[in-house]
């Protein structure tokens, strides 16, 4: 047995910390020094430490924690509120990024015949661009104090209701492609999914409130509450084919309401801010690979990254102005649906084992995944710069790891 991965995990660790650090001095949210972190002590620059199936593994663990104390910080009374605007910048922050990724790959490799090979690549690089991944937009906006407003609510309900959209799509690309797939199984994996989640989420939710009465603030509660988390993202990859940060978050709304559920964060935050975290956002720099960049590869890639963030910022943001947000909250809104991570490092690895892409296109997926990223979080730090200072929302989780981060 090779005891390597003790130092990897150790200069992730001092490495994501030092940059998340100074980059916190510059007014830059943190997790971009992480992920940054990650790009210089990856292959392409010292190549100290490489990806690994443990890392990708552990980093796994770190983003099903952000979405586990996601969903345990959510105002459900904000997410039902926020539900009908949310569906529909969900469904504008799909269709926008589908179109413009369909139209981005054909005026590079040409208008291929409707239904033909050329097509269904076409349109799977734009079932890519619609996947969302708020786990960074959620850090950042937890770091300001601002997640449980009716933004960051409107951000994480339109997020999970996108990539489940998302997800319907790729089933239906792939099966265009594949035969052996019945496009129809995923509509009814879908809902199956929700309805398990709401009877398991009845249930849970008064063992839980009875836990909590009889044994308030215990560490049983987060051990029980992360068991719940695990089981329930297990379930959704593993029998409904639904991503398995759903999962984590339906497991944190279950929760939300039990009256410890500021104590469970409390427990579950340390050990994601100290390890599984920063190895998540540190594993985004290191999976990042150049080699094999051609000039015209190198131009659609710069290409993919405008077209991705332009049309969610377009899709989600004249979505979320029809649904009666101001034009300063639509701007955020569509901001925050930018970045693109795990979900489309999935479709992506998908479409190579099925053939719908190219496995030279794969790091201008990388690339966007990286930019994205670091300009997310920059953006939505300089849109809330003017905004009155969250008072209510940090006290609202009066974690010593806020209190650290602050």
């Amino acid at each position: 047995m090779s005891y390597d991965f003790f130092l990897d995990l150790g200069i992730i660790v001092i490495a994501a910390k030092l940059f998340g650090i100074l980059f916190r001095k510059i007014h830059i949210p943190q997790v971009v020094g992480e992920i940054v972190a990650g790009l210089i002590i990856g292959p392409n620059v010292l190549g100290i430490v490489d990806s690994s199936e443990f890392l990708v593994k552990m980093a796994e663990i770190g983003v099903i924690m952000l979405m586990f104390v996601a969903g345990l910080e959510t105002d459900l009374k904000e997410l039902k509120s926020t539900g009908g605007p949310a569906f529909l910048i969900a469904c504008m922050g799909v269709l926008v990024p589908l179109g413009g990724g369909y139209l981005l790959y054909s005026l590079f490799n040409g208008f291929a015949p409707a239904m033909s090979e050329g097509f269904f690549k076409a349109v799977f690089i734009g079932v890519i661009l619609t996947a969302t991944s708020v786990s960074i937009t959620v850090q950042t906006l937890r770091e300001m104090g601002r997640l449980k407003g009716k933004v960051g609510t409107t951000i994480l309900s339109a997020a999970i209701i996108d990539d489940v959209i998302g997800i319907i799509l790729l089933t239906f690309v792939v099966g265009m492609k594949d035969p052996s797939v019945n496009p129809s199984s995923v509509l009814i994996n879908t809902g199956l999914f929700f309805v398990f989640a709401a009877v398991i989420g009845v249930v849970c939710y008064y063992f839980f409130k009875w836990l909590d009465k009889r044994y308030p603030r215990q560490r049983r509660l987060p051990i029980y509450g992360f068991a719940l988390c695990l089981i329930l993202a297990y379930v959704a990859e593993r029998f409904f084919g639904i991503a398995d940060i759903t999962g984590a978050y339906l497991a944190g709304i279950i929760l939300c309401n039990v009256r410890s559920s500021e104590y469970i964060v409390e427990k579950v935050d340390v050990n994601a801010y100290m390890l599984f975290g920063p190895i998540f956002f540190a594993s985004i720099g290191l999976k990042t690979e150049i080699k094999g960049m051609t000039p015209t590869l190198l131009v659609f890639s710069l290409a993919l990254v405008v077209v991705a963030l332009a049309t969610k910022i377009v899709g989600c943001g004249l979505a979320a102005k029809v649904t009666k947000f101001n034009w300063n909250e639509s701007l955020k809104i569509g901001v925050g649906m930018m970045t693109r991570g795990e979900v489309a490092l999935i479709v992506g690895q998908k479409g190579l084992a099925v053939g719908l892409l190219e496995p030279v296109l794969f790091s201008a997926i990388i690339i966007l995944i990286i930019v994205s990223s670091i300009i997310t979080p920059i953006i939505l730090k300089v849109l809330y710069r003017k905004d009155p200072p969250a008072e209510v929302e940090t006290k609202a989780v009066p974690t010593p790891v806020a209190a650290a981060q602050a």
